[in-house]
């Protein structure tokens, strides 16, 4: 059974990879997306995959009002899967925000330069603030 940080791991990792192949106008199946990066199903990893694809465009103009003369679609896809996600979770499930804001940070740390980094920590905080 994967921790909740592995599951996050995961989920960036197959936004990730949907992204780019939306990007690159391939077809593709979510379900597949996650089989490839995961041993075992989880519903955790599901909700957050399934639901950022379902509201992406809510999600990015979320991100947008708060991305200060940016656009989500300039981040780096591993900084905009972390970011849609966070911005997600926040929105749709039952995280405490501090947390969410945590793992999102501590996910970018690994994945993204500084500015990102501090660019991810930034929109969910006044995120969190504006709830």
């Amino acid at each position: 059974m994967l921790s909740r940080n592995e599951a996050r791991v995961a989920a960036m990792k197959c936004l990730y990879q949907i992204d780019i192949l939306k990007q690159a106008m391939l077809p593709y199946d979510m379900d597949e997306v996650m089989k490839e990066n995961l041993d075992v199903e989880n519903e955790f990893v599901k909700d957050i995959v399934y639901g950022v694809e379902t509201t992406q465009d809510e999600i990015d103009e979320l991100a947008n009002k708060y991305l200060n003369n940016w656009d989500i679609s300039r981040l780096d896809k591993a900084g905009a899967a972390i970011l849609r996600q966070g911005i997600y979770e926040m929105k749709y499930m039952d995280t405490p925000p501090i947390v969410i804001i945590n793992e999102a940070v501590e996910l970018a740390k690994e994945y993204c330069d500084e500015d990102l980094v501090k660019m991810i920590n930034a929109v969910l905080d006044k995120i969190m603030k504006e709830s």
